[in-house]
């Protein structure tokens, strides 16, 4: 898909506070570790992944949502009164219902004329929102609209701890379904896209065009949900590993074609950790120093993972005015989606 009239106008991100490093999940597993004859330093050397964040006891989706987009909505307030829709498109969600989106619209005192709701894809949710919130512009729907991500990751490092501490039946590898838990983090961030021609010209970062692309038979690799009061997932992370850089690969060939993008200045991916990132590049032939890395910091924090990237590349300088910038997004299922932005 291509698009000539959206501009991604402004992003915006909340950083939790607290530090949680991976020495410090070791050390809260050190009876797991003992039994099991596993070396600490196992989950950074594995991972590439120092640490990751939590945000404060008691924090929502819809409240750390809501602070990251006030901070997109701050740049340019002038498109407060454009907004036509919001969505919440966090794995993370306040309720089953209503929709978080409507609280985060509340908070921000958005449009009574706007679209409010949730989109719901795993890691993938902000992409989706942002092709649907595109859409809507290039259709003279909406002038803006703003997607925005709340991922609360601490219940379920937390939870996954528990259960491996509890499980006697517990073995080297069995352990490795819960692997992927103990990298997840937490983070919040928001995308304001709008209208071209109602953005200033510093801000107008075209989106060029899209490309999806869905391989539905891998939907058994990663499974989370709730087990009795305790958050749980469990991963295949080798297959899920091997069957998205298979989905990537195809779908770049396809994003290739239909953006007309050449080879991008920069490169935004979905952050899972280093084998992920140096294979993703290695597989689409890109240069690993032209891809922005955040998981070393922030580990795997969901649907907010691309977006937040982003908007710290952009802060620190990596990305900048003129770039070609390739944003690679993947979510369990498998779904991929892949974005082309002249920032």
């Amino acid at each position: 898909m291509r698009f000539q009239r959206v501009s991604v106008v402004s992003l915006g991100y909340a950083m939790p506070p607290h530090v949680i490093s991976s020495d410090s999940i070791e050390v809260r597993l050190a009876p797991v570790y003992e039994r099991l004859g596993l070396q600490p330093g196992r989950l950074e050397l594995m991972t590439g992944i120092r640490a990751r964040r939590a945000f404060d006891e008691g924090a929502m989706p819809s409240s750390v949502a809501t602070a990251a987009g006030r901070a997109a909505l701050e740049r340019v307030p002038e498109l407060r009164s454009r907004i036509g829709c919001v969505i919440h498109a966090s794995v993370c969600r306040d309720f089953l219902e209503p929709a978080s989106a409507n609280l985060v619209h509340d908070a921000l005192e958005l449009p009574k004329q706007a679209a409010v709701f949730d989109v719901s894809n795993a890691c993938l949710g902000v992409a989706n929102g942002m092709l649907i919130v595109a859409n809507m512009i290039e259709l003279g729907q909406i002038d803006a609209g703003l997607v925005v991500s709340g991922e609360i990751g601490k219940p379920l490092l937390d939870a996954t701890i528990e259960s491996l501490l509890a499980d006697e039946r517990l073995t080297r590898r069995s352990i490795k379904g819960a692997f992927a838990s103990l990298t997840i983090g937490s983070g919040a961030a928001a995308v304001l896209l709008a209208r071209r021609d109602l953005v200033p010209e510093d801000r107008d970062h075209r989106l060029i065009g899209a490309s999806l692309l869905a391989a539905t038979q891998h939907n058994a690799l990663c499974r989370g949900g709730e087990s009795g009061a305790a958050v749980n997932m469990n991963t295949d992370a080798e297959a899920l590993l091997h069957a998205g850089l298979d989905l990537a690969a195809e779908n770049w060939a396809a994003f290739v074609e239909e953006t007309e993008f050449g080879v991008p200045d920069r490169v935004v991916t979905h952050q899972v950790g280093k084998a992920h990132h140096a294979l993703l590049c290695e597989r689409l032939g890109l240069l690993a120093s032209s891809a922005y890395v955040s998981f070393d910091r922030l580990g795997n924090i969901g649907s907010a993972a691309l977006p937040m990237s982003l908007a710290l590349a952009v802060e620190e300088g990596f990305v900048a005015r003129g770039h070609r910038v390739a944003l690679l997004g993947i979510g369990s299922g498998l779904s991929s989606i892949m974005l082309a932005v002249k920032w």
